[in-house]
């Protein structure tokens, strides 16, 4: 059983708060420079070079990529063979937000009542999602989740009949009915499957895959393959102006569910695409 302490807890959370806001990571980066080749707009192209652009300044001065740094969304890989020592492992995930919002410089973004509206003035609660794995180690992975692109993100019961081709109408929907409030050129995250909670969370979970990365399944790789081309025709391009860099990648992630339901839902990430990740 190998111990770890909950101040080692939040100094990690701290530190990737404040790292995955700064640097934009590398695949979203090489996603832009793909993009800005393909792009035919002119303005497109301008655009994408000012992400380019920014994302080097942001990280040379060790500042925000984007103003919005997000409501932390933190995903927790927990070894069994793990003991947390020195107090509450939600506890110290959440001082750990707290501190690297407040040292780090980072908009503080969370109502603690969302009808009452009043800033926790600490980013937290942060949103935390746990999974019991083999091994004495601790994985953390960091998703600020800014507020444009989650505010467009949408879910739906089809009918099973409606199969591939309703995921597809229902995709493409949400894309189009987000237009440039989500700040493209984004990454799309589909979740096909499971239940009303599951597959959210699935179609979450799939906007950290990597960009260029598809899925094992080959029809799944493939509904990847067309899902992209379809939403770079729609012609919304880089920040709503026009072009084909509407999305620099989809991703889909899949669960078993009921015979009577197909879920889905889409979760779109914003250009300010950032995730990082630490092992304990």
């Amino acid at each position: 059983m190998r111990e770890i302490h909950t101040d080692e807890i939040r100094d990690t959370v701290a530190r990737l708060c404040m790292e995955a806001c700064y640097y934009l990571p590398e695949d979203i980066l090489a996603g832009f420079k793909k993009a800005e080749a393909k792009e035919v707009s002119p303005l497109g192209k301008t655009i994408i070079n000012q992400l380019i652009e920014n994302a080097e300044l942001a990280a040379a001065e060790h500042v925000p990529y984007c103003h919005d740094t997000g409501m932390t969304v933190v995903y927790a890989e927990i070894g069994q063979d793990v003991h947390i020592v020195g107090g509450s492992f939600s506890d110290s995930i959440n001082a750990g937000v707290r501190k690297g919002y407040q040292e780090g410089f980072l908009r503080m973004s969370v109502v603690g009542d969302p009808l009452l509206r009043v800033n926790t003035n600490d980013n937290t609660p942060a949103v935390i999602h746990t999974d019991i794995v083999d091994g004495d180690r601790i994985k953390f992975t960091l998703l600020p989740k800014g507020g444009g692109s989650e505010n467009m993100s949408a879910m739906k019961f089809l009918l099973p009949g409606e199969g591939t081709e309703g995921v597809k109408k229902f995709v493409i929907e949400t894309i189009e009915a987000a237009g440039g409030k989500a700040c493209p050129p984004v990454v799309v995250g589909v979740g096909i499957g499971g239940t009303f909670d599951k597959v959210t969370a699935i179609a979450k979970e799939a906007v950290l895959r990597e960009v260029g990365v598809h899925h094992h399944e080959p029809h799944i790789a493939e509904l990847e393959r067309d899902l992209l081309e379809a939403i770079n025709r729609t012609g919304i391009g880089p920040q709503g102006l026009g072009g084909v860099s509407t999305a620099l990648w989809a991703a889909v992630e899949t669960y078993a569910c009921h015979i009577t339901a197909l879920p889905v839902a889409v979760n779109i990430q914003c250009h300010a695409a950032r995730k990082k990740s630490a092992v304990l």
